[in-house]
């Protein structure tokens, strides 16, 4: 192996986190050289640009939670980056609403927990439902968060990627982590040697094997999730805002819900479908028998143990394949719907979901271990897209010197 290419930091992973980690260091320490280690020829290959691209405003989470501030916030700077670098963004508001009784009652915990946040965000009648969306259903109160909007995920990444190579950052395309030989030198997939003074694991979908390669995640693995959305193809628009059901608070995924895409295509979505192996796009793409063997043996073992009810979960998503059944689940959340619109799949997504190997539970915070020679982000779960920023700069303060 040839002498290794030196920087000051190594970043391993071209999506959102690593890009706004890079960012982040170049704003604090603009002298310091960086190089992006990156598998793909591009930018947002995976989730970073596989996402809904919903800039969500921070109601979901208990106030203690690193998502909750993280996603208040990059709410906020994230539309600030949009609005700086003339990007496409789409205001286009939302209501949760509710189908019963109950549901009403996860309403007000929602709002309970977006006003703790600092998030504004108000319970409102159906009728006042009706001003904001004639076609939104509700039984009862909905609740309304007008700072949701839209973003295009991959415009967002290439605006990230172009500010940091014109600031002179060095982003290697097509050449990923093979393995670490030494004291913070690895190898690539081409055999390029790279050393750097501190190390940053970025890689989403495979940053539990590199962080074990460095002694972390011990007590970890990442299971794969696949999420499709399904986009309505007729001339009208049956929609005003995004309508999202009142979610599940035990698991992170928030049910089929419709969305408006920030050039206002309207689609519902998404799955939340347990995948056989990481980049389980579609049928035999990027298959890997080994990890077909490691991540169907944890699902076997949660589905047996019923774990965050994952069976239940499980067969729920699986259905989610039948169109007319997927559809159906959406029009809960209307008055009128013509269901014969909906003709046309997403690009599937990948959801990087991190499992605790001893409690058997889905991580649903941002999770992040490391030393002085290295940093690495473990579970950068939804909504990571619109926490980048302030993620990265908690990241940067907290791990990185």
């Amino acid at each position: 192996m040839s002498e290794p290419e030196k920087s000051d930091y190594l970043i391993i992973g071209a999506g959102i986190i690593g890009l706004a980690i890079a960012r982040e260091i170049n704003q604090r320490k603009p002298g310091v050289s960086i190089t992006i280690l990156e598998k793909e020829s591009d930018v947002a290959a995976h989730s970073s640009g596989r996402n809904s691209g919903v800039l969500h405003a921070g109601f979901y989470y208990l106030a203690d939670s690193l998502k909750a501030k993280f996603t208040r916030d990059g709410n906020r700077q994230m539309k600030a980056f949009c609005k700086e670098h003339h990007l496409r963004l789409n205001e286009c508001q939302k209501v949760v609403v509710a189908c019963n009784d109950n549901e009403v009652e996860g309403i007000f915990e929602l709002e309970k927990r977006g006003l703790k946040n600092g998030v504004d965000v108000k319970v409102i009648s159906s009728a006042e439902l009706c001003d904001i969306d004639p076609n939104a259903k509700t039984h009862k109160h909905a609740l309304y968060s007008p700072d949701t909007a839209t973003v295009d995920p991959v415009e967002v990444n290439n605006a990230l990627k172009n500010e940091l190579i014109a600031k002179g950052i060095k982003i290697i395309f097509g050449e990923s982590y093979s393995a670490k030989t030494s004291l913070n030198i690895i190898k690539t997939s081409k055999g390029r040697a790279l050393y750097a003074n501190h190390i940053i694991n970025a890689a989403g979908l495979y940053a539990d094997h590199i962080a074990q390669d460095f002694g972390f995640a011990e007590n970890y693995t990442i299971i794969p999730f696949k999420g499709i959305y399904l986009k309505y193809t007729l001339p009208d628009k049956p929609i005003k805002t995004n309508i999202y059901p009142v979610p599940n608070l035990k698991n992170p995924f928030l049910g089929v819900h419709f969305t408006i895409t920030v050039d206002g295509i309207i689609k519902i979505g998404p799955t939340a479908i347990p995948a056989f192996w990481r980049e389980n796009y579609k049928g035999m793409t990027n298959f890997s028998f080994g990890e077909l063997a490691t991540i169907v043996g944890w699902e076997a073992v949660l589905f047996l143990g019923n774990s965050f009810g994952f069976r239940n979960l499980a067969v729920d998503e699986i259905k989610k394949y039948r169109k007319k059944y997927f559809v159906n689940l959406a029009t809960n959340l209307v008055h009128e719907l013509k269901t014969e619109g909906f003709t046309e799949w997403s690009k599937p997504g990948i959801r990087a979901q991190l499992l605790n190997k001893k409690t058997k539970m889905l991580v649903q915070d941002f999770v992040v271990e490391g030393d002085e020679l290295s940093t690495h982000v473990l579970n950068a779960v939804s909504p990571a897209f619109t926490s980048s920023f302030p993620f990265a700069k908690w990241v940067v303060e907290n791990y990185i010197n």
